[in-house]
């Protein structure tokens, strides 16, 4: 099986990744960690694909993903998790990863990429400011 998790930076997604393979068995890879299995990105992202094609039905590897672009790295038949999470809370968890403080570029990217995930088809939403992650497993047909 193949499960994605995709979101906006500091949205719970790693979280939710770990609260998953501790219920499955699975590989989790994150955002473009893929361009180690090969010397090249376009062979390395070949591999990757080819390895997430044939984990829909085999090995259960989840991906975490942060990018739109990386969203056509999932194969058909992979499930789809929307990570999302308040503005607010997404700066404060932002800041604390930034020993505290919060730079005004940062700030207006936090804000600029709020909500590019929106209108996507997905199997599941993860709310991580109204939500933990056990409780979320535990309705999952999945875990």
């Amino acid at each position: 099986m193949v499960i994605g998790i995709i979101g906006e930076n500091c949205t719970g997604k790693s979280t939710l990744a770990s609260e998953i393979a501790k219920r499955i068995p699975a590989e989790v890879i994150a955002g473009k960690d893929y361009l180690r299995m090969a010397k090249s990105p376009s062979a390395a992202e070949a591999a990757f694909k080819k390895k997430l094609a044939q984990a829909v039905d085999g090995e259960n590897v989840i991906y975490v993903a942060a990018q739109r672009d990386q969203l056509a790295l999932l194969p058909d038949g992979a499930v789809k998790i929307l990570a999302k999470a308040e503005l607010g809370d997404i700066k404060e968890r932002f800041k604390a990863r930034m020993r505290g403080v919060l730079p005004p570029p940062v700030e207006k990217m936090l804000e600029r990429n709020h909500g590019q995930f929106d209108g996507g088809q997905y199997d599941y939403t993860y709310d991580s400011s109204h939500g933990d992650p056990s409780a979320f497993c535990d309705g999952l047909k999945l875990c």
